[in-house]
C-alpha cells in the first residue's frame, strides 16, 4: 500500500515540485496539498493520510507549528515532518515541542526528503545529527534546571525569616549599607548573614543567588 502524503507549502512552485517528486514514486501517493496552516488543518481532519510534509512559515511565521498542534489535538497519532528553511535552535525546539516526528531543512536533496518520508511512515523517523544535538542539549538543560529547582526549594525551606528578607533586598538591588538601614542592623551583621547565605547555596557572590532566583522564576517566594 502506498504511503499517503499531505503537503503544506505556501510557495506554489515549491509545493508543485514537491508533489511531483513524491507522486513519481511507486510507493508514495499525494492525497492533498495546502498553501496555509488553516487549509492543511481542514484537509488533515477530512483525509486519511500517513505523513504530512509541513512548512513552518506560511500565512504567519509559525503557521505550520500552530497547524501541527491543532491536528495532533484531533489526531494524536498523526505523523508530521517539518520541511522548512528555518534552522535556528529556537525554531527547531518549538517545532519538535509541537509534536513533529522529524525536521528537514530545505535545500536537502530529493533523495533525503524521500528517505525521511519513508522512515517517518514506518515509525522510524531519524533526526539529522544537528537536530538531535539541539534537542539533546535542551533536554540536558531542562534536567539541570529541574535539579536546580529542587535544590533551591529545599534550601529555601531551611532559610530563616531574616535570610528570606535579605534575599528580597538583594532582588531589589539594595546595597549592603541600604540593607542595614532598612533592617535596622549593623553593616557587619548584614555581611555575616550574606556569608551564611553564600555558604548555604554554594555560591561565591550574591549576584549568583539573585540570578538563580530569577532563572527559576521564584521571586514570589521572597
Amino acid at each position: 500500500m502506498a504511503i499517503r502524503v499531505l503537503v503544506a507549502e505556501d510557495f506554489q512552485l515549491l509545493r508543485e515540485d514537491l508533489c511531483e517528486t513524491l507522486s513519481a514514486q511507486k510507493d508514495i501517493e499525494v492525497v492533498g496539498q495546502a498553501a496555509t496552516g488553516a487549509e492543511i488543518v481542514r484537509i488533515a481532519l477530512e483525509t486519511d493520510f500517513d505523513v504530512i510534509l509541513m512548512d513552518i512559515e506560511m500565512e504567519t511565521i509559525n503557521a505550520g507549528i500552530r497547524a501541527t498542534e491543532e491536528i495532533l489535538l484531533k489526531k494524536p497519532d498523526a505523523v508530521i515532518v517539518f520541511l522548512t528553511a528555518h534552522e535556528t535552535d529556537e525554531m527547531i525546539l518549538l517545532s519538535m515541542g509541537a509534536g513533529a516526528a522529524d525536521y528537514i531543512v530545505k535545500g536537502c536533496s530529493e533523495e533525503d526528503i524521500l528517505r525521511h518520508v519513508r522512515m517517518a511512515a514506518m515509525g522510524e523517523a531519524q533526526l539529522e545529527s544537528r537536530i538531535q544535538q539541539t534537542v539533546l542539549r535542551e533536554y540536558s538543560r531542562l534536567q539541570r534546571s529541574e535539579q536546580s529547582l529542587l535544590f533551591f526549594i529545599n534550601m529555601v525551606s531551611q532559610l530563616t525569616p531574616a535570610e528570606r528578607a535579605l534575599i528580597r533586598c538583594l532582588l531589589d538591588e539594595k546595597k549592603i549599607r541600604e540593607i542595614a538601614l532598612i533592617r535596622c542592623v549593623e553593616v557587619v551583621t548584614v555581611k555575616t548573614q550574606i556569608k551564611g547565605l553564600l555558604r548555604k547555596f554554594g555560591c561565591s557572590r550574591t549576584k549568583e543567588i539573585v540570578q538563580l532566583v530569577r532563572q527559576l522564576k521564584l521571586d514570589h517566594l521572597f
